[in-house]
């Protein structure tokens, strides 16, 4: 790539800004006080901001200001004064407005009705030809600038109200080089600021890291079906770029969808939201809910592929899908209990779907919006950045990659797919010239490999072994050095702690009965008594009872085994199981209660972060371990370190990654006792 010119030594970023882009730029604060009262999105008000007031002289600022109040006094429709307008409308015979109106057809009368949503009106008579040149009003509406006539007589069928003239409150036209030798100007640091400003943010507020996860909400924007979610605490401005800042974005606030009015309506043959919009955005996913049953098997199809089949045709949108929502537990306990896709319906709660996506921004990270977070000063008019997203769809820079790095081998081929989509996006936002240097790359590239991998640690919980690839690496190709990218949240989240426990205390995994891998502890209380057995946290199973009563009589039956000296029948025994995954009633609890037992009454604690894996009969017979590569990598998860195995699964270990068998000490026993002796590591 060619070096990136030096740039001219001026301090001030809105000095900065009015050189390169007079007319394209708008102080923020300015925004604020206008859209205060006034209930339209901030292109809206950027879009009369731009026409009056894109210069840096405070005296045309303040007269085009004026202006911009006038307009939204006269023209944009409050709710509460719908009715002052339609008399308006009908004492002129016409009025301009600005509202959101949306289209549909009357199939009686065979004519286009359109409804004002501030208005009131439902039923405006709008001709074919305006419709046609503007589609989007069929789905989902747009905000415009209209000309409402009026004109009555008797007899009449339809509304007297009709539009005659309309205008989308957008840029008619982007010039890109002008766009390009501007962005020549800044320095990396400082366009990213500016691209934050632009939305109304202020960078100096914002620690590094969360200007990157910002720069993310941007990527749906300029690359084409791009799946992303961004799930976290509330109060975090998730929404806000995608209802706000782009007449070419829709959010869709969460609620019943249909399949029509996403993908395809079969009776009007009309394509849905994602053929009309570059980005559909769900908010509240917690919410969202197909009437069709096969909603979401088009949608995974889609954002798979970016095309869908209805009926017996195929059909192909480039729309980018993304789903906000919010967390209402902490990270730490999901992390170590569940995973952090949960506050998705159960519909959805699915590997296939998930992986999909190319990314997830951590909304955790991102502080809750206090107003010295909001910018004062300088940025693009909203709509300008608009156009500048929209054009850059047409341009991709996924080889970018290609020319200093190699991806490692746990990435597969949707991973490579994910990780370059980012890397695109974030290109094209900071380097739309595309000028960058190698290691402009390596920090896109090591941001995508991040909320990449955030999307497979969280199908491996749901997915299991198919997903256990999830060290993720790149290779510098000129230094042929691997580097590892890591997700801060799964780091040192061990349910399994270091160092020596407390006797009776044994830390076990195994399948629930639902057939998903779960770390549960039993706990061994012991006392003075006369050999009794009490139970909690069994979760009033029956099997499970049985099973730990069964260990019991084993127990009892080979205690001199375990110790000549200690006696059962001098002690009362509660053994306690906690489930710290809930992952639900686990399956084999024998062995495990085995061996709390022996390590309570010998007072001895299992050597550190032990894993007691396996399972016995009555008899003492083992059962080799279910699904044991599986079993591993959550107990590589907890911190587990050590772990005891039956011999029967010694023939499973080939089954086992070596990168994940070799993580472990690992002991084999040869029957309950041997297996007593391993887990509590008495010679």
């Amino acid at each position: 790539m060619p070096a990136q010119p030096a740039v001219a030594q001026e301090s001030d970023l809105d000095t900065l800004l009015n050189t390169h882009f007079a007319g394209r730029v708008v102080r923020k604060d300015l925004t604020q006080r206008v859209k205060e009262g006034a209930n339209v999105p901030v292109y809206v008000l950027e879009y009369l901001l731009g026409m009056y007031c894109a210069t840096d002289d405070p005296e045309v600022i303040d007269e085009g200001l004026k202006n911009v109040k006038t307009i939204l006094t006269d023209n944009y429709v409050r709710p509460d004064e719908a009715e002052k307008v339609k008399s308006l409308v009908r004492e002129r015979g016409s009025f301009k407005v600005i509202d959101r109106v949306t289209v549909r057809l009357n199939e009686k009368q065979d004519s286009y009705e359109a409804a004002f949503s501030n208005l009131g009106i439902k039923d405006a008579e709008i001709s074919a030809g305006i419709v046609k040149e503007h589609e989007k009003l069929l789905v989902g509406g747009i905000w415009v600038i209209a000309t409402l006539s009026y004109y009555h007589e008797e007899g009449q069928r339809g509304s007297p109200f009709g539009v005659s003239q309309l205008k989308p409150i957008q840029m008619p036209h982007m010039n890109m080089e002008e766009l390009f030798e501007g962005r020549r100007g800044f320095t990396t640091d400082q366009w990213r600021e500016v691209l934050i400003r632009s939305i109304g943010m202020e960078p100096a507020e914002l620690d590094a890291e969360v200007q990157w996860h910002l720069l993310a909400r941007m990527i749906p924007f300029v690359e084409n079906n791009y799946n992303v979610c961004e799930l976290g605490p509330r109060g975090t401005g998730k929404s806000h770029i995608y209802k706000e800042c782009s007449p070419n974005s829709i959010l869709v606030s969460g609620g019943q969808t249909t399949v029509a009015n996403l993908f395809y309506n079969m009776s009007s043959r009309r394509i849905g939201l994602v053929g009309m919009w570059d980005l559909v955005a769900f908010d509240e996913v917690a919410g969202i809910s197909f009437k069709d049953k096969d909603g979401v098997q088009i949608m995974k199809d889609y954002m798979a592929s970016g095309s869908f089949a209805r009926g017996r045709e195929q059909m192909e949108a480039s729309a980018s899908m993304v789903f906000v929502g919010n967390i209402n537990q902490s990270v730490e306990s999901l992390v170590k209990t569940s995973h952090l896709l949960t506050p998705f319906p159960d519909a959805m709660i699915d590997a296939a779907f998930f992986d999909r996506f190319h990314a997830y921004i951590p909304g955790w990270e991102i502080p809750k919006m206090r107003p010295s977070f909001f910018t004062q000063r300088y940025g693009f008019i909203v709509d300008y950045l608009a156009e500048f997203f929209r054009e850059m769809r047409k341009r991709s820079f996924a080889d970018a990659i290609d020319q200093h790095f190699r991806l490692g081998d746990n990435l597969n081929q949707r991973d490579v797919i994910a990780v370059r989509k980012t890397v695109s996006g974030l290109l094209k936002l900071l380097y739309p010239h595309g000028e960058y240097q190698k290691e402009d790359v390596r920090q896109c590239l090591e941001y995508a490999l991040q909320v990449r991998r955030r999307v497979k640690e969280q199908l491996k919980k749901i997915g299991g072994m198919e997903f256990y690839d999830v060290h993720f690496s790149y290779i510098d190709k000129d230094s042929l050095e691997e580097h590892f990218v890591a997700v801060k949240e799964q780091v040192g989240g061990g349910l399994i702690p270091e160092g020596l426990g407390k006797p009776g205390v044994v830390h076990t995994i195994g399948l629930s009965d639902k057939g998903m891998p779960g770390v549960y502890r039993i706990e061994l209380q012991i006392t003075a008594g006369s050999g009794k057995l009490a139970m909690s946290g069994l979760w009033n199973s029956t099997s499970a009872k049985e099973q730990v009563k069964m260990a019991f009589d084993y127990f009892k039956a080979n205690a001199s085994r375990v110790s000549a000296s200690s006696k059962v029948l001098d002690h009362d025994f509660h053994l306690h199981v906690v489930d710290l995954q809930n992952t639900g009633v686990l399956r084999d609890l024998a062995l495990a209660s085995l061996v709390a037992f022996a390590s309570g009454l010998l007072g001895r604690p299992t050597q550190s972060q032990m894993v007691v894996l396996g399972d016995m009969s009555l008899g003492g017979s083992l059962k080799p371990v279910e699904s044991l590569a599986e079993c591993l990598q959550v107990a590589f998860d907890a911190g587990g370190k050590r772990v005891t195995l039956p011999m029967s699964s010694a023939m499973d270990i080939p089954t086992i990654p070596v990168e994940l068998f070799t993580k472990f000490q690992t002991s084999f026993y040869a029957e309950p006792v041997d297996a007593v002796v391993k887990a509590l590591g008495v010679e």
